[in-house]
């Protein structure tokens, strides 16, 4: 165990955020020193074929050690960690036997993971709990999934009485901001099929995401000055107000769960002559995931007639772009892949939590490029903040299920 937990130390404490603002890839340099690092150890542990590509996608084979044919299967996990919290400096803390209390993050800032606000946190009493300083994230998402492939590839190298077909592990930058999958190159990868360890709560398991969008609203006004504004000036920061003020108060990420899309309201700056927001659109469904981003147009149709004759022209401007979605479509014709994850699961005592994402990973993406992928969990909790924490014991077991999976593929012929 302790060798886990030094491993994930070690990656934890490389600042890998990445830049939405950013056009190159990685978004930044500095995800380089983590991928770079990773090369370094799979050619130590004696992966072969280990490449790092010009866009710091990182690739290593183990090889088989059976004589007959199976499929080769990948796993692949995110290097970077999200832009919504500071991932510099991180000062992760161990906290051995949790006795189910608070746990004090940071005692000078009044900084505390309470189980009476998280209350995971009981799932995991009497076990080994790797929290943050209270002051950035914890870089569990997705470094926790990154530890326990490195630590199953080095333990199946270390024993090879366990048979294995072939094996490709994957790593990625930029998956936080949307871009993991976008220059992965899946038929160099060469797998028959992956999973991505990148979910949260042990047994999670999962094979359905969102269909996901993202929109941006550009408000149009007219800055008059106030003292002379009546009948003239349109002020652009109360039309997205307005705007926003539309969209089903219900339909927010706070207020829903499970299949349940919704809206979601993420950045909004202006001025009087010009305002900007940004929102994301999520739903299961895809006949509603078309509704939701009908309404947008319809809603922005709306203000456009209303203001059209004292605006002159279109004054509200709603651009909607698809980001990825629901790989469900692209895993059911091959539904025995999500089966060997739950039978690797139960094999090793652990219960299947099969349900939705909320969300998205790289496999939803690399699904769609040919790569069924489904989702496995890497243990952490409270991901993207100072809340963030991870069981260790929860890694223990996430690095068997790798192992158990490669066991039970290379009992099938191919």
């Amino acid at each position: 165990m302790q060798h886990i937990i030094d491993r994930f130390i070690s990656y934890v404490t490389i600042d890998t955020e990445s830049d939405p603002n950013s056009d190159t890839t990685p978004s930044t340099k500095k995800q380089l020193d983590l991928a770079n690092l990773l090369v370094k150890e799979l050619k130590a542990m004696g992966m072969t074929d280990v490449t790092i590509d010009k866009n710091g996608y990182v690739m290593a084979t183990l090889e088989s050690n059976v004589k007959h044919e199976v499929p080769t299967i990948g796993f692949v996990s995110h290097y970077d960690t999200t832009p919504d919290f500071t991932g510099a400096n991180v000062k992760p803390q161990i906290v051995k036997n949790y006795d189910g209390g608070d746990i004090i993050l940071n005692k000078k800032q009044n900084i505390v993971l309470s189980p009476s606000y998280f209350k995971d946190l009981l799932l995991y009493k009497g076990q080994t709990l790797i929290t943050t300083d209270g002051t950035t994230l914890l870089g569990a998402d997705d470094k926790a999934g990154i530890t326990e492939i490195m630590t199953a590839m080095e333990y199946l190298i270390q024993h090879p009485e366990i048979k294995h077909g072939k094996i490709r592990v994957g790593f990625t930058p930029d998956e936080e901001i949307g871009r993991g999958a976008h220059k992965f190159d899946v038929e160099k990868f060469g797998c028959d099929w992956a999973y991505t360890m990148d979910g949260s709560q042990i047994g999670e398991l999962e094979y359905e995401n969102f269909n996901a969008a993202g929109a941006k609203i550009t408000f149009k006004g007219k800055s008059v000055h106030p003292g002379y504004a009546k009948g003239k000036m349109i002020n652009s920061m109360l039309l997205a107000n307005q705007f926003i003020s539309k969209l089903p108060k219900k339909e927010i990420p706070e207020k829903t769960k499970g299949y349940e899309g919704f809206f979601h309201v993420v950045g909004i700056s202006g001025s009087i002559e010009e305002t900007v927001v940004e929102l994301i659109i999520r739903d299961h469904s895809a006949k509603k995931f078309k509704e939701r981003k009908e309404f947008i147009h319809e809603l922005a149709n709306k203000f456009n007639k209303k203001w059209q004759k004292q605006f002159g022209e279109e004054i509200v401007i709603a651009e909607v772009k698809d980001q990825y979605y629901n790989m469900k479509e692209k895993v059911k014709p091959v539904f025995h892949i999500v089966e060997i994850a739950e039978k690797a699961m139960k094999e090793l005592g652990i219960k299947p939590i099969i349900k939705p994402i909320r969300g998205g990973t790289d496999g939803c993406q690399l699904s769609y490029k040919g790569l069924p992928c489904p989702n496995i969990f890497a243990g952490g909790h409270n991901f993207h903040g100072k809340y963030e924490y991870v069981p260790v014991e929860s890694m223990v077991k996430a690095t068997e299920v790798i192992v158990k999976i490669a066991e039970i593929t290379a009992s099938t012929k191919k």
